[in-house]
């Protein structure tokens, strides 16, 4: 939420902004503030349809006024917060996620002047940020419930994790905000090792983080031209990898790459 409010104020160019996730019944709790001078806007909880963020909120859509304060287009049970704050023209995002509302970005000037298509577009490409960060943290959540399973290395469950590793693999470099790039990093760690222990004389095997992930293509069934294309590279420095790969396992194939790369619990 952070990296996106700063990113906001980047693009947009507004002096103020601030957001928050949803809770409970369609309500925002208000959580982080960059550019304020006061803390009025601090946990304050908006409610769906109140104020210009539960607007958004109700309706899945930006919104805007021109002057908060003055507007009739909004209802004004925030208006102390915001008076307190100074603000006057304010933008209001929703951050949608599978249709559902899961937070609002907020940006705000104090003057009363139009927001222009340009800053509404930087806005919502903010917010496509933290949807983006909830939909992985999402598929994490479901990733650790499925790793639970008993029995874990076989069944269809267990499959479907493997899958969904390989698709964090090839996301994670990708992820812009470093903190949440190696969250997911260390998330893979732990589904690569909750499969089997592995003996004592294979934990010792260490891979390059470009290495695991063209073994995690190719664990998927992906061919190096694929596998060049999921992860941005080169067809040949593919292959490089799977190479350095193979030598540090012991392997001889692919297949037994990726057999050496799961005993050693560098893959689920």
């Amino acid at each position: 939420m952070r990296a996106a409010l700063l990113r906001l104020r980047r693009g947009t160019g507004l002096p103020v902004a601030f957001g928050g996730l949803v809770e409970g019944q369609r309500q925002v709790r208000i959580g982080e503030l960059t550019g304020t001078g006061t803390r009025a806007l601090s946990g304050l909880a908006v409610s769906s349809g109140n104020g210009l963020g539960g607007k958004a909120v109700a309706l899945s859509r930006p919104c805007a006024v021109t002057d908060y304060h003055d507007s009739r287009h909004i209802s004004h049970e925030y208006d102390s917060a915001v008076a307190a704050e100074g603000l006057r023209s304010v933008l209001a995002v929703p951050v949608v996620v599978r249709r559902r509302v899961r937070g609002v970005l907020y940006g705000a000037l104090r003057s009363a002047q139009p927001l222009g298509d340009r800053t509404l577009s930087a806005a919502v490409a903010a917010a496509r940020d933290v949807e983006q960060a909830l939909v992985v943290r999402d598929e994490v959540q479901a990733l650790l419930v499925a790793a639970r399973e008993p029995q874990a290395g076989a069944g269809p469950a267990w499959e479907q994790v493997r899958e969904a590793h390989g698709a964090l693999r090839e996301l994670a470099p990708r992820i812009v905000d470093p903190a949440l790039r190696a969250e997911i990093l260390a998330v893979c760690g732990r589904l690569a090792s909750a499969a089997t222990l592995p003996p004592a004389r294979e934990r010792s095997v260490s891979l390059a983080p470009r290495e695991v992930d063209v073994l995690a293509c190719v664990a998927g069934g992906a061919t190096n031209a694929v596998t060049a294309e999921r992860l941005g590279l080169r067809p040949e420095t593919v292959k490089g990898y799977l190479r350095a790969a193979m030598r540090k396992l012991g392997a001889h194939t692919r297949l037994e790459a990726v057999v050496a790369a799961r005993r050693a619990g560098l893959l689920p």
